[in-house]
């Protein structure tokens, strides 16, 4: 175990879980292999990456990441209204059922129903976390550098 802290282009092994207020998890590593990434890779969003720095292999934290360090907030221009028509027949519209769209450039985008009124169904497509405080625990394995 080396005695380097977690900064910038650090390679960085860790057991993770994202946990809301009320405890419940939304994603661990705990209970499975360990996630390995650099830092600035994008694998983390930047405001759970910063709450890392400082930590070296061995170290055990957890944080409290905000909306706006986080998912950012929820935001009502992303709730859409549809028409029941708009879904196929046969398909059982229900609040929490997640349905694919594809966004302008015919990339996925997942749309969750919110809630459906006679013809009437509203999907919200925001990031399921947004405008939710994250309980983020960590327990550092290891700490490289790129070279590592």
């Amino acid at each position: 175990m080396n005695n380097l802290a977690i900064a910038g282009d650090t390679k960085v092994t860790l057991h993770f879980s994202l946990k809301f207020e009320d405890g419940s998890v939304v994603d661990s590593t705990f209970d499975k292999e360990p996630a390995t990434f650099t830092i600035g890779d994008g694998s983390l969003l930047d405001g759970f990456e910063r709450k890392l720095f400082g930590l070296k292999a061995g170290e055990k934290d957890s944080f409290i990441v905000s909306p706006e360090d986080g998912f950012g907030q929820s935001n009502p221009n992303n709730v859409q209204r549809f028409s029941r028509g708009d879904f196929s027949a046969d398909l059982e519209l229900a609040e929490g059922l997640v349905i694919s769209f594809a966004d302008a450039s015919q990339s996925e985008l997942p749309g969750v129903v919110q809630s459906v009124d006679g013809d009437r169904v509203m999907v919200d497509f925001n990031h399921p976390l947004a405008g939710r405080n994250i309980l983020f625990d960590v327990e550092i394995i290891n700490v490289g550098g790129l070279d590592s």
